[in-house]
């Protein structure tokens, strides 16, 4: 890489344009050098899976902020964050290095972090929610808390959304439960309500809080 390079003080002054112009559009640019002279540059990228964008776009739309943490070199990294519409890039990140950034974010608010690699193990146990993505490597797999099974980034909205829908459905349950103990036990036990219809209802006080959990079956996400 460049920086490598310039650590063996080889000149690659003749390509500085061509780099320009691949980490412009996003390429991570290898430099090839020979009997320390550099005789050419190759220019690698992946390829963006094809619901990148449309992800990115719902989770801004829902208000979340959107950051980039990678190795590549702020060009290259800026190039790729304006294709997909994330908003904020911390880049030449070493591999050792994103806990740490993760750690720094988290100062900031609660952390989602999502990864594939190897190297994203220590950020994904460090992030207060770790989704990893079934395609990606077995340990990343393993420090997540989430994985996508079908490795798509949708699944992180998707995710976030039924986490949001489970736990008001939490909370509603919760308050018909206090309800029921609040109301119908005092009344019971002054002899206002009948022991047998204070049972009849405790049974629909329960059957009201699983019909209302299955309705997250309904939710769109």
């Amino acid at each position: 890489n460049l920086n490598l390079m310039k650590e063996k003080k080889i000149s690659f002054k003749e390509f500085e344009k061509n780099i320009g112009e691949f980490e412009g559009n996003g390429f991570t640019t290898i430099v090839v050098s020979e009997n320390g002279k550099a005789i050419g540059i190759i220019g690698i990228a992946d390829s963006l899976k094809e619901d990148s964008k449309e992800a990115i776009a719902q989770l801004n739309e829902d208000g979340y902020k959107t950051v980039m943490l990678t190795g590549d070199n702020e060009t290259t990294a800026r190039a790729i964050a304006r294709e997909v519409g994330i908003k904020e890039v911390i880049a030449n990140v070493l591999p050792g290095e994103k806990s740490e950034k993760v750690a720094q974010l988290q100062s900031q608010g609660m952390v989602a972090f999502v990864g594939d690699g190897i190297n994203d193990a220590p950020a994904l146990k460090q992030a207060n929610v770790g989704i990893a993505i079934g395609s990606g490597t077995d340990i990343a797999i393993e420090a997540g808390d989430i994985v996508l099974a079908r490795g798509s980034l949708t699944g992180v909205v998707q995710a976030i959304r039924l986490s949001k829908a489970t736990f008001k459905k939490i909370k509603q349950n919760l308050f018909w439960a206090f309800a029921y103990n609040i109301v119908a036990i005092p009344l019971a036990v002054i002899g206002v309500l009948h022991p047998v219809i204070a049972e009849i209802a405790m049974a629909l006080s329960s059957i009201t809080v699983v019909s209302n959990a299955n309705l997250l079956r309904r939710v769109e996400i």
